[in-house]
């Protein structure tokens, strides 16, 4: 990041400007939650089976991966603050097309452009996160990232009471998009205005990872599948496995990201306490006993504590993969870029590679695979020996930045 034209600000107007991108991740998860408990209703409407459902949950991952570099463009084009209000009103307008689509390719084109719009929209207001963290000088990319937590269980919560009521999908989204985007508009006024210099180049589109994070980018990797295949599929694996009604089935997606979201909140403390390995050790022990719950669960009730024992477990290993990579190499930009690349492509891979097993076998048998994959995490754990937590700056992958003069 440039250092030129800084601005030096209050204590607080920092704090205001941290409220003020904690509420953005709030609005950003509050979309995805409230599209998540719908799922089941959007494939119905859409006529599609678990596997062509599956390959349709790859595009929102295709479109964020395709999108994302176009976001550092606007950014330095528009100014952060800018940017950041456009990129969001995009991003919750996009909640209202996957319930409009009536077949599986407009469905598919749905998902790219809700996909793409969320990966911009991340990338502007973590790249805003990190700037505020660094003029703070203490981390805050935790919080922030349990903040997105937290505005998934409010979209959650709306989805489960939307479903529970038999209320149309359409109607729903397009009152939850109308509602987030003028909160995300009015919200996006209280951060920072911060500007590229006209001289700076624009961070690398694509990073290799380092020899040295591979493995840590693996431990994210597996976290990152078993919190896609949980947050797309859960609802959808109580209805078609145990039977359950709607409304119980979007419950279940509510209860996952609770748990996520109370361990996000917990998890600077936790790792202060314990460690990091013992951490993503135990977690990883808590995830795989969540999946084994949710495999053998004979009744709803079972398999929905499973899932919020898998959130409990996974919900702090991705950002403790960003700090380990910080500390892996002598460059640790490249080292969070390369951990970054890989938890992308899991979430790429994960809502189709689980349609993909359920076609060719049983749903059970893809939350088999989550169950291994949680198991890695307790194998692996030995790779995220930091100092417990992430350095300032070191919680995401793209460059803040410079601040405008004047």
């Amino acid at each position: 990041m440039s250092g030129q034209g800084q601005v030096a600000y209050s204590k607080e107007r920092l704090s205001r400007a941290r409220l003020a991108v904690a509420v953005v991740f709030c609005v950003h998860g509050a979309v995805a939650g409230s599209f998540a408990t719908r799922v089941p209703w959007i494939q119905e409407h859409a006529d599609v089976s678990a596997g062509m459902l599956g390959l349709a949950l790859a595009f929102p991952a295709v479109g964020a991966s395709l999108a994302m570099p176009l976001a550092g463009w606007v950014s330095h084009r528009f100014g952060a603050r800018t940017a950041l209000r456009g990129l969001l009103a995009l991003w919750t307008l996009a909640l209202t097309l996957p319930s409009l689509a009536p077949n599986m390719v407009t469905l598919c084109a749905a998902l790219f452009v809700y996909g793409a719009t969320s990966g911009m929209a991340d990338v502007a207001m973590n790249a805003l996160g990190v700037e505020v963290e660094n003029r703070l000088e203490k981390s805050i990319m935790s919080g922030l990232h349990g903040m997105w937590s937290a505005g998934a269980l409010l979209g959650s919560a709306g989805g489960t009471v939307a479903a529970h009521l038999g209320a149309d999908a359409r109607l729903h989204h397009a009152l939850a998009a109308a509602v987030l985007t003028v909160a995300g508009l009015v919200v996006c006024q209280g951060v920072l205005d911060l500007r590229s210099t006209p001289e700076e180049e624009p961070p690398p589109r694509f990073a290799l990872p380092p020899r040295s994070a591979l493995l840590i980018g693996a431990v994210g990797f597996c976290a990152v599948f078993a919190e896609g295949a949980s947050l797309d599929w859960s609802a959808v694996y109580l209805k078609d496995v145990l039977d359950s009604s709607a409304g119980l089935a979007a419950a279940c997606t509510t209860g996952f990201t609770l748990t996520m979201a109370v361990a996000r909140f917990a998890g600077d403390k936790v790792v202060d306490r314990f460690g990091a390995v013992r951490t993503v050790r135990v977690g990883g022990a808590c995830a795989a006993l969540g999946g084994l719950l949710v495999v053998t669960a004979p009744h709803a009730a079972l398999a929905m504590t499973g899932f919020a024992l898998l959130g409990l477990g996974i919900a702090v290993v991705v950002p403790l993969a960003f700090a380990a990579a910080g500390r892996s190499g002598p460059n640790p930009s490249q080292a969070i870029a390369g951990v970054a690349t890989i938890t992308y492509t899991s979430s790429l891979i994960a809502p189709s590679a689980i349609g993909a097993l359920a076609d060719a076998t049983s749903l059970v048998a893809s939350f088999g695979l989550v169950t291994v994959l949680a198991c890695g995490l307790m194998a692996f754990a030995g790779v995220m020996r930091t100092n417990g937590r992430p350095a300032a700056g070191t919680a995401a992958p793209e460059a803040a930045p410079a601040e405008r003069k004047g």
